[in-house]
């Protein structure tokens, strides 16, 4: 396979410039449009679909390695998704869920894997165990309630708890050297945990579309997007190289173009797109590849997040594999930016402002005075400071073995509420129009890891007349679709077990 997708397209330049119409028209090049598009070829291979990315390569905003945490998001170590309640009790059902999604992602990938639509797992998958790690009396108690409330559930099989350094120290040498003594800490270990190269997947599931008929774009930026009389819709586009236009119809878009997608909504005039605004949040990470200390971590360690902080800004230490490399990320420390895109304009965050959004997006403003406080201080903080933040995870962390990168942008959604009168929220949420003939996804974590269950939920709600033909193919490539695994300890166990065969994992 080419280093870049764009070096194997048939089209390279301006010649032939798509035209006419056609059946689906996917619009960004990341993780959600390869896998609503491997779909629906899957599903329905007749079908016509195009493909356009206004850079130069897929995969090159939110969905590559660098630009994400790429943890596989399962809910095993991620304490957001297992809220405290006022009465101190856990409420695991939002981390089950959101396992159960994770675990269809899986199936498809698996499925994809077995018919040689994907290259070998470990060009994209790899085993690494997911901990989490807490500090103080408070944090401990609430890990180990957060243990107990999990540790019977079927998909979370295999989770350990244990507040001794001996046994920590086994699982992650990094966290404990040099630990003060007498102080609180705890952790949870699953095993079966992931790390996922999701710019590798996604590039892999582009080259099968370009090779099965899909016509893939890079270089093609949408301009103007008009739904006709017909129902169909007619978009302008231009290519970012030579600024050729061109015009295309589509009988179905999907607008997957991260913090885009809020800006390509408002220019196709859906009334469903009214009250919605994006907030873009950056991000940073420390990194080193020096053997001596990688060789120390294999995991994915989740803490407490700070105060203020939003949950995308969690700090974690994790294993990460790319293009076969390890190496260790510690972060993420907030960035501001007013682009929606880590390749976007510095005019976003203005150009989106409609009379529709601006009271909800004031609203946000004025609810959240600790999310400004914790960005200001995010901002302060110099390498130096940084690497302070890191030695709360590894004690004996040096300036010099660091050093800084740019992860990409996530534009969280700010919406319309009828009690608070808007609300920031922290996830993914597709926007439909009413004849579904047009979707966009909004938002950021989970969004990858979970990308076969939104796009389920996206074909259910915009191809309802096909759904149903549909479901036996669905049932072979994701065998759980329509049901819940954690209901079901023996089909969850056998699931498990399948995927982490096909796949190649070993706990």
């Amino acid at each position: 396979m080419t280093d870049t997708l764009s070096d194997a397209l048939p089209h390279p330049d301006d010649s032939d410039l798509p035209t006419g119409t056609v059946d689906v028209l996917l619009i960004g090049g990341g993780i959600m449009s390869a896998t609503l598009g491997t779909l629906l070829h899957e599903l329905q291979p007749d079908l016509k679909i195009a493909v356009f990315e206004r850079l130069s390569d897929v995969a090159l905003e939110s969905s590559n390695a660098w630009n994400n945490a790429g943890t596989g998001h399962a809910a095993l170590c991620e304490l957001n998704y297992t809220p405290e309640g006022k009465d101190g009790t856990v409420d695991p059902s939002k981390a089950i869920s959101i396992n159960e999604q994770f675990q269809q992602s899986r199936q498809l990938w698996s499925s994809l894997v077995e018919a040689g639509v994907l290259d070998a797992p470990s060009t994209f998958i790899n085993s690494t165990p997911h901990m989490t790690f807490v500090r103080g009396e408070k944090d401990v108690a609430f890990l180990k309630k957060r243990y107990e409330a999990l540790k019977d559930q079927p998909l979370f099989a295999g989770i350990e708890y244990s507040e001794d350094s001996r046994v920590i120290n086994q699982w992650a040498p990094l966290l404990m050297q040099k630990r003060r003594k007498g102080e609180p800490f705890a952790a949870t270990r699953v095993p079966a945990g992931t790390d996922v190269d999701f710019g590798a997947l996604t590039r892999q599931l582009f080259a099968h579309l370009a090779e099965n008929g899909a016509d893939v774009r890079t270089n093609t930026e949408v301009r103007k997007l008009k739904r006709l009389p017909d129902g169909t819709w007619r978009v302008k586009y231009r290519r970012t190289v030579g600024r050729t236009p061109g015009e295309i119809r589509a009988k179905f878009v999907f607008v997957g173009a991260g913090g885009w997608a809020l800006k390509l909504l408002q220019r196709s005039g859906i009334p469903e797109i009214s009250g919605y605004g994006v907030f873009p949040i950056g991000g940073q990470f420390l990194k080193t590849t020096n053997p001596a200390i990688v060789a120390q971590h294999k995991a994915k360690v989740y803490s407490q997040a700070s105060v203020g902080a939003p949950p995308m800004s969690v700090p974690h230490l994790d294993t990460r594999v790319v293009d076969g490399e390890a190496s260790l990320l510690f972060g993420p420390f907030a960035t501001f930016s007013p682009k929606f895109l880590k390749n976007g304009s510095m005019l976003d965050i203005v150009t989106q402002v409609r009379a529709h959004n601006l009271g909800p997006m004031l609203k946000v403003a004025i609810d959240n005075p600790s999310l400004i406080t914790y960005l200001v201080g995010e901002l302060l903080k110099n390498h130096k400071r940084k690497v302070d933040s890191l030695r709360t995870f590894v004690p004996t962390a040096k300036d010099g073995d660091w050093e800084l990168i740019q992860a990409g942008q996530r534009a969280q959604v700010m919406k319309k509420d009828p009690e608070k009168g808007g609300i920031l929220q922290f996830g993914t949420e597709v926007v439909t129009g009413a004849d579904g003939t047009i979707a966009g996804l909004l938002g950021a974590s989970p969004g990858a890891s979970t990308a076969a269950s939104i796009m389920l939920g996206l074909l259910k709600t915009c191809f309802p007349d096909r759904i149903g033909a549909w479901e036996p193919r669905l049932r072979e490539l994701i065998p759980s679709y329509g049901e819940t695994l954690n209901a079901r300890p023996d089909a969850a166990l056998d699931v498990l077990s399948e995927t982490a065969d096909a796949l190649a994992l070993t706990a």
